[in-house]
């Protein structure tokens, strides 16, 4: 009997049923179950109407008393937190809640705000847990948000947020001190034991764009469906009722889905609120967990860790390491798989298309830096300026087009199409083997002397020099050239390259006008949560200097 919400969808016309089938059964997700909890679980899917709550609802009834989530308070089952979900959502519905915004870490108040927001119908905007007071201002503003959910640690952020809004309500999610504000917790006890009314109409989910390079715009989804299923599930060995490290921030795109997909597999989501590497490494252990759900960076800080620090954890539970966000260092990838096993998979993904291409740990052993292959269901061509596909080989921009595609952009854009493709916005290009390689975003590449030059070629050579740690490098302008490139780098603890021993690096491995004409060195990169690098605070740094 099939177990998670996606079963009821098996009619689609796109996918083979008998392709499916097969891919389910061996993920576990097709089981054996008896005629009244199918009953259940087929009830729980249809009340939930595929939303981002359909996986938890079912795994209630098809798995009630197992774990679903633990973190830094304990556990929770799937019995639990659909009950408090209920709660929850009542009380929001009560106060006419129509956008739910959510600024909250890794945790129960994380999850259980998402479940209770969608099942009355409100549409659901998940915040950047880094955003100041004026971005966040204004986009909470502009996506009209009535009730504003949020850990304590926030409070001054989302009071200069909701200065223009004050008939906002707010509860907050996670504090570690009793305080006199609405609480979930609080919201929850007084309404346990109560369903919420069904909903009018059905809400939308509203992830954001990571904004490195201005306010972060809204994305409005409806869901992959099962051509994303089977693409994850034919690439990354998912099981069900295993457990799952997740400690990619859930506010993200990439977090987020991971945690939905766990759900659905009714898998068991281990998390903590702040990312710790000794402690990612200490919970895969102590639950012996059989996958971990990253960002690119999280890699690199639990190699940076001392030898000594990570031999005393073994990771061999891990069947696989999935990462999605940014960039990986290939030296990292290489090292992490050599140590814990060939267990990483580099997802390319998007926050307006879903699932791109995956690298398998076969794929990344070959070439470190490769995006992968098109997942399944999912056509990717690199064309031109004039919209012509490119040889083999060589550079273009990343066309895209699968079932995961977004609804546009709350202000009413979208992005640009060609021939029902979706541009990336990121420049790529294929190898002979069919393996796709991301180069940069368009708007990254550099035009220095009539040369093009893509940063991420620079940084890769910058980092293969034994005390270059990490590298970032963009283009600023100059009356000369029109623009020059300027790179910043961290150094290895105890290092002491100059900037001219790093330019006579760049001269010895690439043409000379990708050398930096200037090299900067930081303590550390300006990052966001998902790793990504803030390349307008380098851009406002290099102005300064």
């Amino acid at each position: 009997m099939p177990n998670i919400p996606v079963l009821g969808q098996l009619a689609s016309p796109v996918l083979s049923a008998a392709g499916l089938l097969t891919t389910m059964a061996r993920a576990g997700v097709i089981a054996p179950m008896r005629p009244d909890k199918y009953l259940r679980v087929m009830a729980a899917a249809q009340r939930e109407a595929r939303s981002v709550a359909s996986g938890f609802a079912m795994s209630a009834q098809r798995s009630p008393d197992s774990v679903a989530l633990v973190d830094e308070i304990g556990e929770l089952t799937f019995a639990q937190i659909d009950r408090r979900a209920d709660a929850l959502a009542v009380a929001l519905q009560e106060q006419g809640a129509r956008c739910v915004g959510i600024m909250c870490r890794n945790h129960r108040g994380f999850v259980e705000s998402l479940i209770a927001a969608t099942r009355i119908g409100a549409n659901v905007l998940l915040l950047n847990t880094s955003f100041a007071g004026p971005a966040l201002a204004e986009v909470v503003n502009r996506e009209n948000v009535d009730v504003l959910i949020y850990d304590d640690e926030f409070t001054t952020t989302v009071d200069r947020a909701l200065a223009d809004r004050p008939e906002a309500t707010r509860v907050v999610a996670w504090t570690d001190a009793p305080q006199g504000n609405q609480t979930v917790e609080t919201l929850i006890e007084s309404h346990l034991g109560r369903r919420p009314a069904p909903p009018e109409s059905r809400g939308r989910l509203i992830l954001l764009t990571s904004g490195t390079t201005g306010t972060p715009k809204g994305a409005k989804h409806a869901g992959g469906g099962l051509g994303e299923l089977k693409a994850i599930l034919d690439r990354v060995p998912w099981r069900t009722d295993k457990t799952v490290v997740v400690v990619a921030p859930m506010f993200h795109a990439w977090g987020f889905s991971q945690l939905v997909f766990a759900a659905s597999m009714s898998c068991t989501v281990v998390t903590r609120r702040k990312f710790d590497p000794e402690a990612t490494l200490e919970l895969i252990d102590r639950h012996r967990a059989y996958g971990l759900c990253v960002v690119p960076v999280m890699f690199d800080r639990i190699m940076d860790l001392p030898d000594d620090v990570r031999a005393r954890y073994s990771g061999r539970s891990l069947r696989f390491a999935t990462a999605s966000g940014s960039r990986m260092r290939p030296d990292v990838v290489t090292k992490f798989m050599d140590e814990f096993g060939d267990v990483i998979y580099n997802n390319y993904n998007a926050t307006e298309a879903g699932m791109i291409a995956t690298a398998t740990p076969a794929d990344l052993r070959a070439a470190p830096d490769t995006a992968g292959r098109p997942a399944v269901g999912t056509e990717v061509r690199i064309l031109d300026a004039e919209h012509r596909e490119v040889p083999v080989g060589d550079i273009g921009q990343i066309f895209v087009r699968n079932g995961s595609q977004f609804d546009g952009y709350t202000n009413g854009a979208t992005k640009s199409f060609h021939d029902g493709f979706m541009a990336s916005g990121d420049l790529g290009r294929f190898d002979d083997a069919g393996r796709l390689f991301v180069v940069g975003r368009d708007d990254e590449m550099i035009v220095s002397g009539g040369e093009n030059v893509y940063p991420i070629e620079v940084e890769k050579t910058l980092t293969t020099h034994p005390d270059v740690a990490e590298a970032s490098v963009i283009g600023v302008e100059d009356q000369e050239y029109g623009q020059r490139l300027m790179a910043f780098v961290v150094l290895t603890d105890g290092a002491a390259a100059s900037p001219d021993d790093l330019k006579a690096h760049v001269r010895e491995n690439l043409a000379n006008y990708k050398v930096p004409r200037t090299i900067t060195v930081l303590d550390e990169l300006p990052r966001n949560n998902t790793g990504k690098v803030l390349r307008r605070e380098l851009e406002a740094q290099a102005k300064t200097e």
